[in-house]
């Protein structure tokens, strides 16, 4: 009996191998009947990111929270498949900008200081795009690289001997240029200065640190504005401190009776980087001496008569300008300290042309502007030079971004460098239609929890100076950022949706990543 069982799980051990032998070789032959497609070359590092970057069409998927999961329906819509059907997933880090505020509570948890979240969106591939040399020609500034030796002589500068000022000897070689000058010779016709510019950190300490030989009045203007001079001839913008810093804005005041506020200068420099624009000149805080660094070295007569004590104590001046120059309107230090902004200045040697604003407004009481009551106001500012042709309007939708996420409703003008005509970057300066791609999808990452606006402004303000006597925007400021940034994001949504029942859909977002197509390694 025991001899009969023995035998028959033998058999069915037995049995069950061939089973198992069949249904592998089964497998294999199914899996070779199957056509596979070549897979494609390996890429260099990141090129993936950028080649799905140039390849996908994103699609408006709107604005319906920040905290909206993402769905299976939108990641595998047939706007994101190529020509032979097969459906094309694109990588984390751009599905992530495509996707509006949605992030996965279940997934990635966001990262935990804002300094670390600032980082990650300095490396994130949308603010590394690769970019073609930049042309002779289109540098603002240049230096001769090749002299005779008859001229070698006029190719160093050398300082006349003044009070204050250092002796210097500059050649056509960078190394030995102070930072000021680094800073004018890197200016392009697209930027002020390259990402990760490893000049910044020396031009940023030398506006918040470096003795000051020189203060007068700059002339025009509204409010109070001071020229400083350094030893090595630098020369920074100085815009005193004239409000706390956590004030908020009268909404019953009308946009220009507002005071200009330092610590806007300062946040504009730190917004635009983080947006990607790099077009306002690099802003930091400092607590100037009144008496040491103003009133004692100033040669501005007009603006020395101006300097009185008042009945606290405290050192105080008001200049001379055409609103808010008066003892009603005086700066004072607390007694002497005065919080200021300091932002270099732009080359004297480089003629810039102002426009007047195309969205101004009508700066009256009672009337409206043009664009408050035309309908066909816009068609006509597309038709009208130097908006009809180039890249001008969507310069001016960047700045629109800019403003509205500070709310700076006062932009009357805006200006340009001569030297590169109406083909060239717009200058975000007085920061007291369609829109880029590129901006488009920056705009997307800052909504999501691992890159909140609000968030990376906190982290990148935390290096300036002044934050270590207080935080240069307060909470409410920077909730507004996040506010405005969805108000951003929903109407460019909503204009997408409106202009996609015309076929314009297309027309919403004016498409400058199209050249990665060109620079980055063919798939297939």
């Amino acid at each position: 009996m025991m001899w009969r069982m023995h035998r028959r799980s033998r058999t069915i051990c037995l049995s069950l191998a061939f089973v198992t032998i069949f249904l592998h070789l089964l497998l294999a032959l199914a899996s070779l009947s199957i056509y596979h497609h070549p897979c494609d070359p390996p890429l260099p590092p990141k090129t993936y990111i950028l080649r799905d970057l140039a390849r996908t069409d994103y699609i408006s998927v709107g604005i319906s929270g920040l905290a909206e999961l993402p769905t299976d329906a939108a990641q595998r819509d047939s706007s994101n498949k190529d020509a032979n059907g097969h459906v094309r997933t694109a990588p984390a880090s751009i599905n992530a900008a495509a996707s509006v505020g949605r992030y996965d509570g279940d997934g990635a948890e966001p990262l935990e200081s804002g300094l670390s979240k600032l980082e990650a969106l300095f490396d994130h591939p949308l603010y590394n795009m690769p970019s073609p040399p930049v042309p002779e020609e289109d540098w603002l500034l240049k230096v001769k690289s090749k002299v005779k030796a008859s001229e070698k002589s006029s190719q160093m500068w050398v300082s006349a001997s003044q009070e204050g000022y250092e002796d210097a000897q500059w050649t056509s070689s960078s190394k030995t240029h102070p930072p000021w000058l680094r800073f004018h010779l890197g200016i392009s016709r697209w930027q002020l200065y390259p990402h990760r510019d490893p000049n910044m950190e020396a031009l940023t300490q030398q506006l918040a640190t470096h003795h000051i030989v020189s203060a007068v009045q700059k002339s025009g203007g509204t409010q109070l504005k001071l020229v400083m001079s350094f030893p090595n001839y630098g020369q920074a913008m100085f815009k005193p401190m004239k409000q706390e810093r956590d004030d908020e804005a009268n909404y019953n005041l009308y946009y220009f009776s507002d005071f200009e506020r330092h610590n806007a200068e300062i946040a504009a420099f730190h917004l635009d980087r983080i947006l990607g624009y790099r077009r306002v000149p690099p802003a930091v805080g400092r607590l100037v001496d009144v008496v040491k660094e103003i009133k004692d070295i100033t040669t501005d007569r007009k603006l020395a008569r101006t300097f009185f004590t008042s009945p606290v104590g405290n050192v105080c001046f008001y200049g001379q300008c055409s609103y808010y120059c008066s003892t009603e309107h005086a700066v004072c230090g607390r007694p002497r300290d005065l919080e200021a902004s300091l932002a270099v200045m732009l080359p004297d040697l480089a003629t810039r042309r102002s426009w007047r604003s195309p969205w101004r407004r009508s700066y009256s009481r009672s009337k409206l502007a043009k664009w408050e009551t035309k309908s066909d106001y816009c068609s006509k500012v597309k038709k009208t030079p130097p908006y009809n042709k180039g890249t001008r309007l969507v310069d001016f939708m960047d700045m629109v971004v800019l403003d509205f996420l500070m709310s700076n409703m006062d932009r009357h003008h805006y200006e340009t460098f001569e030297k590169f005509g109406n083909n060239t970057l717009m200058l975000h300066l007085d920061n007291g239609r369609a829109i880029r791609r590129s901006t488009w999808l920056r705009l997307r990452l800052l909504s999501l929890p691992k890159y909140r606006l609000s968030d990376v402004m906190r982290a990148s303000l935390s290096h300036d100076p002044l934050h270590s006597v207080a935080p240069l925007l307060s909470e409410p400021h920077l909730a507004a950022l996040d506010r405005r940034l969805k108000t951003v994001l929903e109407t460019v949504s909503h204009c997408q949706k409106h202009r996609s029942k015309d076929g314009g859909g297309d027309e919403v977002l004016f498409d400058d990543t199209a050249y990665l197509k060109d620079m980055v390694t063919p798939a297939g």
